[in-house]
């Protein structure tokens, strides 16, 4: 029996050739990505490795974008190797123009490095948002169309705008705490296919009686 599409498969839904699992078309190692997250894009959801830019094998900077996430086309993950060093008079890249200029090449210990750029389980990121380097968005946020997210965000919160801000909880203290301890997205197949009318139910008293 089954209990959901094949994580496995690039297109959960053959019908649906614009939206795939990430992780079954992604060949960076420093690219990892939950099962069930997929992009949507009619122009090729395939493609989305291209989506993340300026990322670079010898800074080492990983994308880690957790399960069951949905991502519109249009992201843009900007990656650490688009940071020029900013602790010297100018900001120019002197170094990739080439013809001696290579002298000038800076330490990545002169670049601003943030991180890793961390995307939790179960996020909804709308279309056209950009993810600045080293973020880290919570289990269970909403990011809106069209945001420039530079600083991270809560689990279940919602956020918008450039640059992005929260603009409420989805969800009580109480109720968040809860949903980041039982991690649902960790649970087996046929748990999450037994309880998905309550997982996808408004009233959010059901989700306690698992």
């Amino acid at each position: 029996m089954h209990f959901g599409p094949n994580p496995n498969a690039i297109y959960p839904n053959e019908a649906i050739k614009s939206i795939c699992f990430i992780k079954n078309v992604v060949t960076n190692p420093n690219i990892i990505v939950g099962d069930f997250t997929y992009y949507d894009d009619v122009n090729g959801p395939e493609r989305f490795e291209e989506r993340v830019t300026h990322h670079y094998e010898f800074i080492g900077d990983k994308l880690i974008i957790g399960k069951f996430c949905a991502i519109a086309r249009g992201i843009e993950f900007v990656m650490n190797g688009a940071n020029h060093r900013m602790n010297s008079v100018t900001t120019y890249p002197f170094n990739i123009m080439g013809s001696g200029w290579e002298k000038a090449t800076p330490s990545l210990d002169d670049l601003p490095l943030k991180g890793d750029t961390v995307i939790g389980n179960d996020v909804w990121i709308g279309q056209n948002v950009t993810v600045m380097p080293g973020v880290h968005i919570g289990d269970g946020a909403i990011i809106a169309a069209n945001s420039v997210v530079v600083k991270d965000i809560p689990p279940y919160h919602i956020a918008g705008g450039n640059p992005c801000k929260v603009i409420k909880k989805r969800f009580d203290d109480e109720l968040i705490i809860y949903l980041v301890a039982i991690k649902w997205w960790d649970w087996p197949a046929q748990k999450i296919f037994e309880n998905l009318e309550i997982l996808c139910s408004g009233d959010l008293t059901k989700i306690r009686e698992i």
